[in-house]
């Protein structure tokens, strides 16, 4: 096992001692790809939905909000592209029965050949010390320059056929790379096939076909059929955003690392409208203020990067992702794209309803282009959660487990905490309490000794622990220590409010 394989166990093992994530039905024995979010994890996730809505609604005069139904008419998915495209190639291993994304057995291939050529540079930097130049060796390295062929080569050829959808050549590219199955160690294929994401349902007592609805697989086609509607009642004029936040639904084959890949997720949309011949404009405008919203988190831009799509979807005409470094290394967090006008048009024509603007500034129609802006609310809190992570040893030879939560997403804001259940001490704690709650959500515990509250509290993400001690019932004053330094001062109970206030203020974040 890999330090990250051993760090993202970790992880997931605190999510569930610590009230994060628990697996779905687990007294049943869980659902595969499916997550429920515990006490602190639905605070964190209301916390990132909070930033996300404020500085992109609020902080903005021309975008407005909507939540529009998960159930839409079957004809949206038609107009969409969904019922005919939105697929995956799979392939069956016939040793062990288990079925496979085919370009994610070859992207996982690559990612051993890249292993490969990470570990050549690691005993090259041990053999060479400080003098060792990495971009040189990269580039001269025979050994690696063969890999890194290969690896080019295969990226290619899958590009290739996907773009295509050449099935036979997917299966080609597995079997001349003589890429095994996980479970069963053979490469015993059956040929590609496509597999629709899309979860089928009924609508009403009887299940015929004029029934038949799906669970959006995505939360964007909502905005688009509402497009006129906002419009007009919001009374806006192009260029306009509408945004929203819901729940999509995938019927994902390989739904793995935890949640960062499930079959049923959220997602925080914004559909950009714009005129035509404005989109190179407004998509690199929109990839600049996305990327700002992330490195605002502070969580090391060195962790950031931007990867364009060499294979565009069949609506947009450019395309790139915002990747975070995860620890099973970097993928994709947000998806922005270029639309253009593929949607309103598609629904125009499957509706037979209008859906142009009329531009007064030039006098004149069209169906405006659009720039969309998507990130995964459960990938956000993943993001958050691995980076938080982190295991210190202490100058006393102790160590702990904290998350360095930012300070203004953090579940619980401050703990309070009586340093005994006796002399009065209960009773001002919960007076502390009531002064803080309108404005933070606190937690009061008074279990276990004082350390160990605060290694508790550290493990949760909490900033700010409040001790009331003997010293309190005298002065009013309480110890205040912050989770980070873990430094301790005397406050005056009357300055609580707005030292916590200075630390988790959310306009810090989005000034």
């Amino acid at each position: 096992m890999t330090n990250y394989e051993d760090i993202f166990k970790k992880i997931i093992s605190h999510c569930k001692e610590y009230g994060y994530v628990f697996q779905s039905s687990e007294i049943y024995d869980g659902l595969a790809a499916a997550y429920d979010y515990g006490p602190n994890g639905v605070e964190l996730k209301n916390n990132i939905k909070q930033y996300w809505w404020k500085s992109m609604v609020n902080m903005h005069e021309n975008i407005v909000g909507i939540d529009s139904s998960i159930f839409m008419h079957s004809k949206t998915w038609e107009a969409s592209g969904h019922k005919d495209a939105f697929n995956d190639p799979l392939v069956d291993n016939r040793d062990s029965k288990k079925r496979y994304r085919a370009d994610m057995l070859i992207e996982d291939h690559i990612s051993k050949i890249e292993d490969k050529i990470a570990k050549e540079c690691l005993k090259a930097a041990k053999r060479f010390g400080d003098s060792f130049n990495k971009e040189e060796f990269i580039s001269t390295n025979n050994r690696v320059l063969e890999r890194q062929k290969k690896i080019d080569d295969i990226s290619n050829e899958m590009n290739l056929a996907l773009n295509s959808n050449n099935l036979e050549k997917l299966k080609k590219i597995i079997e001349e790379n003589d890429i095994k199955c996980p479970v069963s160690g053979t490469n015993n294929w059956t040929d590609v096939r496509q597999f629709n994401l899309m979860f089928k349902t009924q609508m009403g007592a009887t299940a015929d076909a004029s029934s038949d609805l799906y669970l959006r697989p995505e939360t964007a086609q909502g905005i688009f059929v509402n497009f006129l509607n906002v419009q007009k009642t919001a009374r806006m004029k192009v260029p306009f955003g509408i945004a929203q936040i819901g729940k999509a639904f995938r019927n994902e084959i390989v739904a793995r690392q935890f949640i960062f890949r499930m079959r049923e997720f959220e997602q925080m949309e914004m559909q950009f409208f714009i005129r035509p011949g404005e989109e190179e404009k407004w998509y690199n405008y929109w990839k600049d203020v996305r990327m700002k919203w992330h490195l605002s988190l502070n969580l090391g831009d060195e962790n950031y990067r931007f990867h364009d799509h060499e294979n565009l979807a069949h609506y947009a005409n450019a395309a790139t992702d915002i990747e975070f470094k995860f620890p099973f290394g970097f993928k994709e967090l947000e998806g922005i794209h270029s639309r253009t006008d593929f949607d309103l048009k598609a629904h125009q024509k499957h509706s037979g309803k209008k859906l142009q603007y009329f531009d007064s500034e030039i006098e004149k129609s069209y169906v405006p282009y659009v720039i969309e802006t998507s990130i995964g609310l459960d990938r956000m809190f993943l993001t958050i959660l691995s980076n938080s992570f982190k295991e210190e040893e202490l100058e006393n030879g102790e160590s702990r487990i904290v998350l360095k939560i930012p300070s203004f997403l953090a579940p619980i804001k401050a703990a309070v905490l009586p340093l005994t259940k006796k002399d009065g001490m209960p009773q001002k704690a919960r007076e502390i309490m009531q002064k803080l709650q309108s404005n933070f959500n606190c937690q009061y515990e008074e279990k276990d000794s004082i350390g160990k509250r605060y290694r508790r509290q550290d493990a949760i993400g909490t900033p700010y622990c409040i001790t009331v001690d003997h010293q309190t019932l005298e002065d009013n004053t309480v110890t205040l220590r912050d989770r980070d330094v873990m430094s301790q001062c005397r406050v005056d109970i009357q300055k609580l409010n707005s030292i916590i206030s200075e630390k988790v203020n959310l306009a810090n974040y989005l000034e």
